[in-house]
């Protein structure tokens, strides 16, 4: 639905409610006619059942208004005497119609001094829930939600298992598309499985005002712009979502609007420099270490070197033990009983799964391993006794596929070698010839909404021949800092405006083995409390978040002895 879609069906809803509840309005002392003027109506029903003023806002915000209504009609048949559980479970099932069968009632009584305060204790409770979830999903939806990082694309900058606030006013608010959905919950309800929302109506795309720009290398959470899916990591071929049901993605922005990036040998340059990333980045490369001694694993862990394979031969498996130690294994390079071989990531094989299952293992101690590190490991690796030699790796040889956008046979990019391509902006002009479509026609087809099709070598946009295109959204380049282990524009291309989300803020919690059940839990104390962006070593501010709830709970005990 468009805006005029939407304004026909604002206009239908005032006569709806208008002819639902004039008499009502006429017994409370008001003109009849007020139930028809937009948003004045809802000021006075407002006044006629007591409440405040400034719920209108809140019956104007998607998501929360749905949380809204239902308290309204309820409110409104109690204000004239119906307020039996039959009466308020009809108002609702009949979506607020049941207000009709009041109005056109001749006995309707206005009781001018109800008591606004709940019957019961229950009522009391139930009250306080809706406050507390209307509430909560205010803050959720326009202002701060909590996320948490799955994978490890952004490693070691932020790492798997960390819990953040992402502010969603930094970017401007993004008004929710899908108008009916379950509070709170992203594309399913927790713990079932079951879609959190209806596809169909859409508001057209709004966002609140910015207090910022994106800015070059910040970190961003985002819509995945690739998205088919229902859950995050389950692909379902042919399930599409509304744009803002698609996964949750968290990247760091390395272009922006109008920049002209290439990547060259794995590193990123901006306008042809070389990019600078901020002190707190650790982006990730690949390296080859050797050893004539062979290379120790112990040593490298020692060294905070995470991101390496490590290989075990195992002689005494049996398929029970081996259940219990598959979530270790990457893979089986031998299946020999008496000479099993497994690959395992740097943490290896448990130690309790070697004890409880009296397991017979020994480390292969290879003299040449793959290394994913940041530039400081290399440098702490180079300088020690570890390896003989190390050396940066990537990938030069280049071949005609579609793993990498612009995902035709006609370009030859990759992970490490890719472009020049510059980022489209908003209001911008470009020439569109067929060598260069493949890079945008996903934005002209799915992003901006019109067609497109090449007739006789001409390109046809909108069924008219044209050799030019301008955008009409600013578009933003997203990459892992964890280059070899991401999924990011280098595969999907570019993030449209509308799909940004907010600016992560703030690591509340980080637990370490997040995805290997609860008992491997391990919270990692030095990242509670910590924020994401700024210059210098990362610092926890949770004994001073500790210190200030102590404060204000001494604070408050002392005011309430007083009064007592």
């Amino acid at each position: 639905m468009g805006w005029i879609e939407w304004f026909y069906f604002f206009i239908a809803i005032q006569i709806i409610h208008g002819l639902g509840t004039w008499k009502l309005y006429k017994k409370t002392g008001y003109n009849p006619l007020l139930s028809f003027i937009p948003i004045y109506n809802g000021l006075i029903l407002l006044k006629i059942i007591k409440r405040p003023w400034w719920w209108i806002i809140l019956l104007f915000l998607p998501v929360v208004n749905l949380l809204i209504f239902p308290v309204i009609w309820v409110e409104t048949i109690r204000s004239f005497g119906k307020k039996s559980f039959s009466d308020t479970l009809l108002v609702l099932l009949t979506l607020g119609l049941y207000t009709y069968t009041i109005n056109y009632s001749n006995k309707i009584r206005y009781i001018e001094d109800r008591d606004l305060n709940p019957a019961s204790g229950f009522g009391e409770w139930l009250s306080s829930i809706i406050f507390a979830i209307t509430l909560a999903t205010v803050v959720h939806t326009y202002f701060i939600q909590p996320f948490i990082i799955p994978t490890g694309s952004l490693e070691k900058t932020l790492l798997v298992g960390d819990f953040l606030f992402v502010s969603k006013y930094h970017y401007g608010a993004r008004v929710p598309k899908t108008v009916v959905a379950f509070p709170m919950v992203h594309d399913t309800i927790v713990g079932t499985g079951v879609r959190s929302y209806l596809n169909k109506p859409q508001l057209p795309y709004l966002r609140l005002p910015k207090i910022q720009s994106i800015k070059r290398n910040e970190i961003v959470t985002f819509n995945w712009p690739a998205d088919t899916v229902r859950q995050f990591f389950v692909r379902e071929k042919g399930v599409k979502k509304p744009l803002d049901k698609k996964s949750n993605y968290v990247k760091r922005c390395v272009a922006i609007p109008g920049d002209k990036l290439e990547i060259i040998d794995g590193l990123i340059y901006i306008n042809e420099k070389l990019s600078i990333f901020p002190n707190r980045a650790k982006p990730i490369y690949k390296y080859i270490a050797y050893s004539s001694n062979g290379i120790s694993s112990q040593k490298l862990v020692k060294l905070d070197v995470a991101d390496f394979q490590r290989k075990f031969i195992i002689s005494n498996i049996n398929q029970k033990s081996f259940e219990s130690l598959r979530t270790s294994i990457l893979s089986v390079t031998n299946s020999d009983i008496d000479n099993f071989t497994v690959i395992t990531g740097s943490k290896g094989i448990p130690k309790n799964i070697i004890i409880e299952n009296r397991l017979s293992v020994k480390e292969i101690t290879e003299k040449v391993k793959n290394l994913s590190l940041t530039e400081r490991d290399y440098e702490k690796i180079r300088e020690s006794d570890i390896v003989d030699s190390i050396v940066r790796v990537f990938r030069t040889n280049k071949s005609y596929n579609t793993s990498f956008f612009p995902n035709d046979i006609t370009y030859d990019w990759n992970e490490d070698n890719f472009g020049p391509v510059t980022i489209p902006q908003k209001n911008t002009s470009i020439n569109l010839t067929l060598k260069n479509l493949p890079l945008y026609k996903k934005i002209i087809r799915d992003y901006e909404k019109n067609s497109l099709d090449v007739k006789n070598g001409n390109i046809l946009i909108n069924d008219k021949i044209v050799n030019s295109y301008s955008f009409k959204m600013d578009y933003y380049w997203m990459m892992g800092d964890n280059r070899y282990n991401s999924e990011d524009s280098r595969v999907w291309g570019f993030v449209p405006e509308d799909h940004i989300l907010g600016k992560p803020i703030f690591i509340w919690m980080s637990i370490e083995g997040i995805n290997d059940g609860f008992k491997n839990w391990k919270i990692r104390w030095d990242r509670v409390f910590t924020t994401i962006h700024g210059d210098g070593k990362p610092k926890s501010y949770f004994i001073h978040f500790i210190v200030f709830v102590i404060l204000v709970w001494g604070v408050n005990k002392f005011f309430l002895s007083k009064k007592s």
